[in-house]
């Protein structure tokens, strides 16, 4: 719970609804969240959102040229006082001592983003570039770009692997970065925006105490040896990526791609911008008014996405915060929905660590290519010495094949 908690406050549920939504969303009282919070970090909801405010505020300060009163509402405070004594609590001085004279004002934010070494980008940056969707995202020259939705409105983002050695964060796995130009319609999208590109490049993994765990198994070994730090691809929409589910039952992913591409026509006032996004993928209020003709593909697998998109739009909740066991029962209630589809949204929108898709084509070839059993049941009795990290064995099956 409290893991689901904090990705929930790093989304800005908390600066958007308050502690009561953040409680709800997680099915518990105000008080019992706050006493859990509490004695778990230290600090109750609303300290950790106002500490968040202030790293967004302090980013705010040295990467863009907006004023301090824009940037004390745009990271989320009541008023301008709050923002000083915040910013004087968490960093020890004047939000005005971090001003560079120089900072540009051109509305793109250069970011940072760390992360735990080791991490293979081939792998990470191959996975999603092999799935982009025309107009949506694109992967060009090393650089995935992508449209984001936020709640106050759209964005595009760039990352691309930082240059130079990995630096010792003092733990001795050492620490690298991934370089990100995020584009925001509204500054007040920042930290949501950070916190879904973070989730998307699974950049808070533990990768030595996943790595450890997969080599132990020596048929894994030396796959692990080989391509050290491979992460779990995950989603910055989790209705985006049951859409892709759907669509991607029992076709290529280049054949999904194409299907996916006609449910994403180019939006207003995006034919100016060259090398951007022309698109952002539709909602589900906006993918069930599409016509029938928009879904190339069979009418029982139409039905399935509209149910999806019902179900989406009347309350489900696709994401980082949601109850995994809760959520798949509601998946596979749907028409269509079964336990491929089920797993590999809990795999990428929810961020499940320990998901194995034993029946998947590709993981079968993959654990042959392995000595591995290529037998469903066979391999999902081999992959229990896999737990908790099943779905990080998933990806490299999928490499493996």
């Amino acid at each position: 719970m409290t893991a689901r908690a904090v990705r929930l406050i790093g989304d800005g549920v908390v600066d958007r609804g308050g502690v009561p939504e953040l409680a709800s969303r997680l099915g518990y009282t105000e008080r019992h969240l706050n006493r859990l919070l509490s004695e778990e970090l230290g600090a109750g909801p609303l300290a950790l959102a106002r500490t968040q405010r202030a790293q967004t505020a302090k980013t705010l300060i040295t990467k863009t040229g907006l004023g301090l009163s824009e940037i004390a509402f745009a990271a989320g405070f009541g008023s301008i006082r709050q923002f000083n004594d915040t910013f004087r609590e968490v960093y020890g001085c004047a939000p005005s001592t971090l001003r560079r004279a120089d900072t540009p004002v051109d509305g793109v934010v250069p970011l940072r983003l760390s992360y735990r070494a080791p991490l293979h980008t081939e792998a990470l940056f191959g996975f999603l570039g092999a799935r982009t969707i025309t107009g949506v995202d694109s992967y060009t020259d090393g650089r995935y770009t992508r449209s984001l939705r936020l709640p106050h409105g759209p964005a595009t983002v760039t990352l691309w692997p930082g240059t130079g050695a990995a630096r010792d964060d003092g733990t001795g796995a050492g620490s690298g970065f991934i370089e990100a130009e995020l584009r925001l319609s509204d500054m007040r999208d920042l930290t949501p925006a950070v916190a879904r590109c973070r989730r998307l490049l699974d950049l808070d993994a533990d990768p030595a105490a996943v790595d450890a765990a997969l080599a132990a198994d020596p048929a894994l070994a030396a796959v692990v040896a080989a391509e050290p730090g491979v992460r779990l691809p995950r989603s910055v929409d989790g209705f985006e990526m049951a859409v892709r589910a759907v669509v991607g039952q029992q076709i290529s992913v280049a054949g999904a791609r194409t299907v996916l591409a006609r449910l994403c026509p180019p939006a207003a006032g995006t034919a100016d911008r060259p090398g951007l996004p022309t698109s952002v993928f539709p909602t589900p209020e906006q993918l069930l008014l599409l016509p029938d003709e928009a879904f190339s593909m069979p009418a029982s697998r139409r039905r399935t996405l509209r149910a999806v998109a019902e179900a989406v739009r009347d309350g489900l909740r696709l994401d980082a915060g949601s109850d995994r066991a809760a959520t798949r029962e509601a998946l596979l209630a749907l028409p269509g929905v079964g336990p491929w589809t089920a797993d590999y949204i809990a795999l990428r929108a929810l961020g499940d660590p320990d998901v194995l898709l034993t029946t998947d084509l590709g993981t079968r070839r993959g654990a042959k290519a392995l000595g591995l059993p290529d037998d469903p049941a066979d391999l999902a009795r081999h992959a229990e010495r896999w737990r908790p990290w099943r779905s990080y064995a998933q990806i490299r099956l999928w490499r493996a094949s």
